[in-house]
C-alpha cells in the first residue's frame, strides 16, 4: 500500500516529482480492471493512490522546476522567446529525450515542429505521435536556413554541426538569431559555434546544473509527501480492517479472509 503510495507520488522516480509514473500506474490498473484482474479492493486502493498523488502534488512543491535536461531545454526556449506558438522548431534525433523534448515543445504551444533522424521511419513515426513532420536526415542541414531553434540529442560519436557547415545556411537569415540546444552526450554541436554572429548555443553542462538544482529543491518535499502518504496508509489500513471485522465473527475468520483476499486479487 504504502509502495503503490509512493510510486504514484513521483517519490520513488529517479528525477523526484515526475508526473509519467502516475500515467503509468493509471494504465496499468485500467487494464487490469479491463481485464477482470482487478477486484473490488485493488479498485479502491488505486482509487485512493490516485487521490493521494493528486494531493501530493497540490500541496508540497515536489513537481516544482524541470528535472530532465529536456525539460529544462523547453524551459529555456520558452525563456528566450516567450510564446513558442510562432516558433519553428527541429528536433534532432529521436531517441527517448528527442520524444519527451518533443512532447513538452508541443505541449508549451509549438505548432511547426519538425523532427529528422538518421532512420526516416523513426523520424516519421516520432512526428506523427507528435503532429509534426518529418525531415530526411540528409536534408537536416538546410532546415537551419529557416528554423528559429534546433534542438539536438542523437547518439553521434563525432559532431554533426560546425562553424563551417553551419555558415552557408546563414547566408540568409537577417536579423534572425538561430538558438540551438544540444542536449547530446557527446556534444553534437561543435562548441566553437557559439562564437558565430547570431548563433547562442547552450550545452547540457550548463542544462545539467539546473535541473540538478531543481531536483535538489524536490527532494526537500520529499518528507512533506511522506507524512502525506502515511496518513493515507493509515486510514486506509483502517477502512479495510474495519470492512473486514464486520464481514468476520472472529479473529481466525478475519485472518482467513484476509489471505483469501491476497490470493484472489493480488
Amino acid at each position: 500500500m504504502q509502495h503503490l503510495f509512493c510510486v504514484a507520488s513521483g517519490l520513488d522516480s529517479m528525477g523526484v516529482g515526475e508526473s509519467e509514473i502516475l500515467g503509468q500506474a493509471k494504465k496499468a490498473y485500467e487494464s487490469a480492471r479491463k481485464s477482470g484482474a482487478a477486484g473490488p479492493w485493488l479498485h479502491r486502493l488505486f482509487q485512493r493512490a490516485f487521490r493521494v498523488a493528486k494531493q501530493v502534488r497540490t500541496h508540497t512543491e515536489i513537481t516544482r522546476g524541470p528535472v530532465s535536461v529536456g525539460s529544462v531545454a523547453v524551459d529555456l526556449a520558452q525563456r528566450i522567446f516567450g510564446q513558442l506558438s510562432n516558433c519553428k522548431v527541429l528536433v534532432l534525433g529521436a531517441g527517448e529525450t528527442s520524444e519527451r523534448t518533443a512532447r513538452a515543445l508541443v505541449s508549451r504551444g509549438v505548432t511547426d515542429l519538425r523532427v529528422s533522424n538518421r532512420s526516416t521511419d523513426r523520424a516519421q513515426e516520432l512526428a506523427r505521435l507528435v503532429g509534426g513532420r518529418g525531415v530526411r536526415f540528409d536534408e537536416w542541414p538546410q532546415q537551419c536556413r529557416e528554423i528559429d531553434i534546433l534542438i539536438t540529442s542523437t547518439s553521434s560519436e563525432t559532431a554533426l554541426l560546425t562553424p563551417e557547415s553551419l555558415a552557408p545556411m546563414l547566408r540568409n537569415r537577417v536579423d534572425r538569431p538561430l538558438f540551438i540546444i544540444d542536449i547530446a552526450v557527446p556534444r553534437d554541436v561543435d562548441p566553437s559555434v557559439n562564437e558565430m554572429h547570431g548563433v547562442y548555443l547552450y550545452d547540457i553542462d550548463s542544462l545539467q546544473s539546473v535541473a540538478e538544482q531543481s531536483l535538489a529543491l524536490r527532494r526537500e518535499q520529499i518528507s512533506v509527501a511522506e507524512a502525506i502518504i502515511a496518513e493515507h496508509v493509515a486510514d486506509f489500513g483502517k477502512s479495510i480492517s474495519d470492512k473486514l471485522n464486520c464481514k468476520a465473527p472472529s479473529t481466525e475468520h478475519r485472518a482467513l479472509g484476509e489471505t483469501q483476499l491476497h490470493t484472489s486479487e493480488l
